[in-house]
């Protein structure tokens, strides 16, 4: 019998997530999670490369793993932690920072968007050197797949690029990872700007994005707020002017796994506010045991700490491993035992 494959992933604990972590990263998790060897971590790091607010850091932090719980992650097959409490994330990022190529960093489009929404002063390095990090939490774990977005994919190449220059020059050490996209739902879209990903800290409208632990009566709000046209044809389309319902038609199909031919049959002959509707159902029940499960987590003292010490410890081991090989390969003088 061969040993499933190691999977990483992670999410940031800046704002709430939004059904658009559920679709394209939480669920793809859960759906999967026996067939790996899985790490999913909360990448707290990541949160501080654009400002934030520290008093709400560790809130958002034990939230973001209460809710990996309660979405159907379970510690019998995946190792959930913190990325701060494995502090050979950071030490990785360092040294594979050292042989990245400036000319690659400013390449990643997601740094282009985010810095040209920060004034410069506000600019870190940290932001410029996020797909490092990101690299350094993907490769300390040998990790062979990683169920991301599609607006991550880029990342993914850039883990893969350092590794194998990584391998070239000091030696055979990385394994090299793959994206693992998910094959609907991968992108969901702000409701509000619906050829925008929706964005768990986009704080300039309050119908962009839908959160996981919306109330079901803000979840229909949003919905019916959702941008349309003025078409009144209900069909998948990848033009610009019908992304809006395009959005729409993406969420319900990721929801209920039925085919593109099958929603657009569901909904023929009804208009925009029906579709607004049964849309927002859906995405309701979706989310009431999730939300229900989260509450019973968090009520529990002490439970979610605890599963995350578990996890840290467990994926220290690996983590102690890689980066002991990392350091003998660029020839640094290792303590004496």
């Amino acid at each position: 019998m061969t040993n499933p494959k190691r999977v990483f992933s992670g999410v940031q604990p800046s704002g709430n997530l939004t059904i658009g972590n559920y679709i394209g990263a939480i669920r793809q998790w859960v759906e999967r999670q026996q067939e790996f060897d899985a790490c999913y971590c909360v990448v707290d790091a990541h949160a501080i490369t654009v400002p934030y607010e520290p008093q709400t850091l560790q809130t958002k932090t034990r939230e973001v793993a209460a809710l990996y719980l309660a979405a159907g992650l379970s510690t019998d097959y995946a190792t959930v932690f913190v990325q701060s409490h494995v502090p050979q994330h950071t030490e990785l990022a360092w040294y594979l920072t050292c042989i990245t190529s400036l000319g690659w960093l400013n390449r990643m489009t997601q740094f282009k968007d985010k810095s040209a929404r920060l004034e410069t002063e506000m600019i870190g390095a940290g932001l410029l050197n996020y797909p490092v990090l990101m690299a350094a939490d993907i490769l300390l774990y040998q990790t062979e797949l990683v169920p991301v977005g599609d607006d991550q994919r880029q990342h993914i190449e850039l883990a893969r690029d350092i590794a194998q220059r990584f391998n070239a020059t000091f030696g055979e050490t990385f394994t090299i990872p793959a994206a693992m996209i998910p094959l609907e739902g991968a992108r969901v879209m702000g409701l509000d700007t619906p050829t925008t990903k929706m964005s768990k800290s986009t704080t300039d409208s309050q119908y962009h994005a839908v959160y996981l632990l919306d109330e079901p009566d803000t979840v229909l709000k949003k919905f019916k707020r959702a941008v349309t046209d003025s078409l009144a044809d209900i069909r998948f389309s990848a033009d610009p002017e019908r992304a809006g319902v395009n959005n729409l038609l993406t969420i319900f199909q990721a929801l209920t796994h039925q085919n593109a031919e099958g929603v657009e049959a569901h909904f023929a002959g009804k208009g925009y506010g029906h579709l607004k509707t049964e849309v927002a159902e859906v995405v309701i029940e979706t989310l009431r045991p999730i939300q229900q499960h989260y509450a019973e987590l968090m009520a529990e003292g002490g439970y979610i700490d605890r599963v995350l010490a578990e996890g840290a410890a467990k994926a220290q081991v690996i983590a102690t491993q890689t980066v002991a090989d990392v350091k003998g390969r660029m020839g640094f003088l290792l303590p004496a035992l």
